[in-house]
């Protein structure tokens, strides 16, 4: 494998893909090189404070119609490999860096990220002041923005993006759904299996195997299916477009409602579901997208973020222990606590900007989280969720 190097001129890398460009809509432009695919992608320009875990975030689909920028000042160390995928495939629409390693040092590394990149024909661009791209995007909100390797001109570019409607009102959960109803049967894959404790794996399967869920697909993580399988429940996956009778058909013993990426109130078919699941006494549990819609069927209202919460090291307290978890985050949009139902209690708090982090119903099985307890950040600060959501189906 041939890998390009630091050109000693001009310290820069060298780079046969030639120049990339990323223009955001108010006209701010960052040069550099481009690594991945080329082309040119729009969408949303964010960032990730996440050190490790690039490919479990390039491959999220919560990130459908996103930009991400990682903080990080190297990425690409360890490659890519199957086992990390949260999806089959890229879902992001373009990846930012300050710089890509020329080095993969990984047993487990099966390609490049450059060649993962271009193998799925995603643009990326390294060689830019990120430092400078996030405090803007801090300072002024997530921005439109064109990432290209084929127009230089920055009118041109502008206008690109400012022609793209963004993401709030955008359903962007027929992007990532699977196709058709289908099991999943996969657990913690095995050097990932000390992280799910021995309560979680053994007392767990135990207790509650056999409980059947159906996971309701609006672009859900393979992390969130092995730790479902981890408290011994049997997983059938279906549809974003699943209707209430799809759904009892299965006979479930609880329902499961995935993370996503998109503006929660554009996923009208999803909300009417969830508010004719709430009728019946199913245990429901969701996570990310899954939240803020169970919250909008229940009531309560959403909005969107400046900057969103994108990173692996945000805390939250767990207002019913007092405990404060160590979470992943991945979400543009947010619950508001104002004006929610008086049976909806707010379970979990932001201790970053104090928003709302998890909700549970007071008189039914019925709960969900914003962030991602299958990430493991913590290693297992919030894992107890899964089982929490399995003891309710006893």
């Amino acid at each position: 494998m041939a890998w390009e190097l630091l050109d000693d001129k001009d310290g820069r890398m060298a780079n046969d893909n030639g120049r990339a460009v990323l223009v955001l809509e108010d006209g701010t432009r960052f040069d550099g090189f481009s690594f991945g695919a080329g082309g040119e992608q729009v969408g949303e320009v964010c960032f990730n404070s996440s050190m490790t875990g690039y490919q479990e975030i390039i491959t999220d689909p919560s990130y459908a119609g996103q930009i991400v920028t990682m903080t990080a000042p190297q990425i690409g160390n360890v490659g890519v490999n199957p086992e990390d995928m949260e999806s089959e495939r890229p879902r992001i629409r373009g990846f930012v860096v300050k710089e890509n390693s020329r080095i993969v040092s990984n047993w487990r590394a099966r390609e490049s990220l450059p060649e993962f990149l271009k193998r799925y024909d995603v643009p990326a661009i390294e060689g830019i002041d990120t430092r400078r791209l996030v405090n803007h995007l801090r300072e002024n909100g997530a921005l439109r923005g064109v990432l290209s390797t084929l127009d230089f001109d920055t009118a041109s570019l502008v206008a690109k993006a400012r022609a793209w409607p963004g993401l709030a009102g955008m359903d962007l959960t027929p992007e990532v759904t699977c196709d058709t109803p289908h099991d999943w049967t996969d657990g913690p894959i095995p050097w990932k299996k000390e992280i799910w404790s021995a309560t979680d794996r053994d007392e767990s399967e135990r207790t509650f195997s056999g409980k059947r869920v159906v996971a309701l697909d609006f672009g859900i993580k393979r992390n969130i299916l092995r730790g479902l399988v981890s408290v011994g429940c049997h997983v059938k996956v279906l549809p974003r477009a699943a209707t209430l009778d799809d759904i009892l058909s299965r006979k479930p013993d609880g329902v499961f409602l995935s993370n996503g990426p998109g503006d929660p109130e554009a996923v009208h078919h999803a909300i009417a579901v969830i508010r004719r699941l709430l009728e019946t006494d199913l245990p429901i549990f969701g996570i990310c997208l899954g939240h803020q819609m169970l919250s909008l069927a229940l009531g309560a209202k959403t909005r969107k973020l400046k900057f969103g919460h994108r990173g692996g090291n945000h805390p939250v307290k767990n207002l019913l222990t007092g405990q404060v978890e160590v979470t992943s985050q991945n979400h543009g949009f947010v619950v508001e606590p104002d004006g929610m139902p008086n049976d909806l209690e707010v379970t979990h708090l932001s201790l970053f900007d104090g928003t709302v982090e998890g909700v549970r119903l007071k008189s039914r099985p019925v709960f969900s989280v914003q962030y991602h307890p299958e990430a493991s950040p913590g290693p297992h600060d919030a894992h107890y969720l899964f089982r929490q959501f399995a003891s309710l189906m006893v």
